[in-house]
């Protein structure tokens, strides 16, 4: 796993990563549960880096 950069930026990417690769590990087993929670996890992630980004941009 990469270094997490000194901003929330950075974080926030790894974790949209790692919360996709979880995924695929939970769905493999057929921990539905599991899955459905990580995928929560990454769309979390991923709509604050966007709503970060749409702030940057302003």
């Amino acid at each position: 796993m990469r270094q997490v950069g000194s901003g929330p930026d950075d974080a926030l990417v790894l974790i949209a990563a790692a919360a996709t690769e979880l995924a695929k590990l939970a769905q493999r087993h057929k921990f539905r549960v599991l899955d459905h929670l990580l995928a929560m996890a990454r769309l979390e992630a991923d709509e604050r880096l966007r709503a970060r980004n749409r702030r940057k941009l302003s």
